[in-house]
């Protein structure tokens, strides 16, 4: 084993430990880690920079502003209220109806902003009807994650693998391809929530400040999702004072699972934690479209300043970029346009333009919608897995995986790597995940001579099949803290989930693309 195998060895392993402490954002992390290889030589300040004009990269960040613009024109509010039954109904009539339609959905949009507006529309809906939201708000969460395994754009995990498969001289994923294996695994997991989640599922969970809300004056109870760029992440609420910075009184912190009412000046805050407010009514006006707060809720549906017409246009907009992106891959396009390159980041690009001249969403604070540690985190992921592959550490890597498998053959690797893949988003970022996975499936199947794309859509799978906690996605710390849930809710649920997507995946995926 060389040096340079050891020393970057060494360094994911620090890496993946201070995303675990989670004591830094993880771009930073892993924008350090770049560097830092850059300064021992195994970068060069070329090939640390590439990830940040990678076309995947650009995509995702332009897909945050469609998303935005989607959000704010209220069309998906309005379709999930029609889905919605109104009286006289079950938990499992309610979720045939809302879980198919929002996996359909996430296919097409970031899967943040879709929980964002649909969780407190369906737990308002739920309390309303005398159903438990905890019946709904987990399966929320886990059909936007199912729901964005069928297409290219549906999760920014897909995109990251594109990228990294063109740049390692691979023909990159078609808008749908995915979506062979993705609908398998969406059906199948949809099937499991309609006929066990209300089993495994907690009933309502007493909100303690639900009785107090009509007797605080001119205050009202307010909940909010802390985002990462709120100022007091892991600040004790003793040490940031909420009240001076925001006009509002904490009266509970729902954090990891556990629910806080006392002593809160010594709960430390982090990402994702739900704090119940005490607020008058100019809070939501004045918060409601700052980026410090993943989600805001009142137990009011907000207005939304949007013509039928704009509305239109948005859902127009959205088709638009979808069906070209799929038609532009079409070899008759290729042929009738050989100077443009009619793939989904030209598609996003045109749509995104659009969407800021037509004021769909507000072009002069654009850049607040657009999540920038993601972004860095995916351009330095980009990066770190050059690395992996410069040092011979993917190699190596790769060489004892198949000596410890005993020839057992490429299905049997394919797992290992779904295996090793979904671990490590399980306990760190999705996009992280994938990066440290894909030099290593992509030298496994170079030294079995085999066809790689099984190992690049199975680290599609694997890195966004995050059910089994709570802190391996977005939107399920999103969800945690509004429906009370603890942690072992989630294992509850979600790993047997997990089994199911492996096991649907490490049997399909030879069958769809052979090696």
């Amino acid at each position: 084993m060389s040096f340079e195998i050891i020393f970057v060895l060494l360094a994911l392993i620090g890496m993946i430990a201070m995303l675990i402490w989670d004591r830094m954002r993880p771009g930073m992390v892993l924008l350090s880690v770049a560097v830092l290889f850059m300064c021992a030589g195994i970068l060069t300040p070329k090939e640390m920079l590439e990830g940040f004009s990678n076309k995947g990269m650009i995509t995702v960040g332009l897909l945050f502003l469609v998303s935005e613009g989607i959000r704010q024109s209220g069309a998906l509010g309005q379709m999930v209220k029609k889905l919605l039954p109104s009286q006289n109904t079950t938990v499992f009539k309610a979720q045939l109806r809302l879980l198919p339609s929002i996996a359909f959905m996430s296919a097409f949009l970031n899967n943040t902003p879709v929980v964002v507006i649909f969780a407190p529309i369906v737990k308002r809906w739920a309390e309303s009807v005398k159903l438990p939201a905890t019946k709904f708000l987990i399966p929320l969460s886990y059909v936007t994650i199912l729901g964005g395994l069928c297409t290219l754009i549906g999760t920014s995990t897909n995109l990251v693998v594109d990228g990294m498969v063109q740049e390692a001289g691979y023909h990159g994923f078609s808008m749908f391809e995915l979506g062979k294996i993705g609908i398998f695994i969406v059906l199948v997991g949809i099937l499991y929530l309609l006929l066990f989640s209300k089993k495994l599922l907690p009933d309502s969970r007493r909100d303690i400040y639900a009785d107090d809300e009509n007797n605080t004056g001119n205050l009202r109870k307010i909940e909010v999702v802390l985002g990462p760029r709120f100022p007091g992440i892991n600040k004790s609420l003793g040490e940031f004072n909420f009240t001076r910075h925001y006009g509002a009184i904490v009266k509970e912190v729902r954090s990891g699972g556990e629910c806080y009412t006392h002593d809160l000046e010594k709960v430390v805050l982090h990402e994702g934690d739900t704090l119940i407010l005490w607020a008058d009514d100019t809070f939501v006006p004045t918060w409601g479209e700052s980026s410090v707060f993943l989600l805001l809720a009142n137990g009011k549906d907000r207005e939304v300043p949007f013509s039928n017409k704009k509305r239109w246009l948005t859902l127009g907009l959205l088709i638009f970029m979808i069906a070209g992106a799929t038609v532009g891959e079409l070899p008759v396009m290729k042929d009738l346009f050989p100077h443009l390159h009619l793939d989904m980041f030209f598609f996003v690009c045109i749509t995104t333009i659009i969407m800021a001249w037509a004021n769909i969403f507000p072009p002069k604070k654009y850049t607040k919608y657009i999540s920038w540690d993601i972004l860095i985190t995916i351009a330095c992921a980009f990066a770190i897995s050059k690395a992996m592959e410069n040092s011979g550490l993917a190699a190596w890597l790769a060489r004892n995986i198949i000596g410890l498998s005993h020839n057992m053959g490429p299905c049997a690797l394919l797992a290992i790597v779904y295996m090793m893949t979904n671990v490590i988003t399980e306990l760190i970022t999705n996009n992280a995940a994938a990066a440290l996975s894909f030099p290593i499936g992509l030298s496994v199947a170079t030294q079995l001579g085999v066809n790689p794309t099984p190992f690049f859509v199975v680290i599609c799978i694997a890195a966004s099949a995050s059910f089994s906690t709570p802190i391996g996605y977005q939107t399920n710390m999103i969800v945690q803290g509004i429906g009370g849930y603890k942690f072992t809710d989630f294992v509850k649920v979600g790993l047997p989930l997990n089994i199911i997507t492996f096991l649907v995946s490490v049997f399909l995926i030879p069958m769809i693309w052979s090696f």
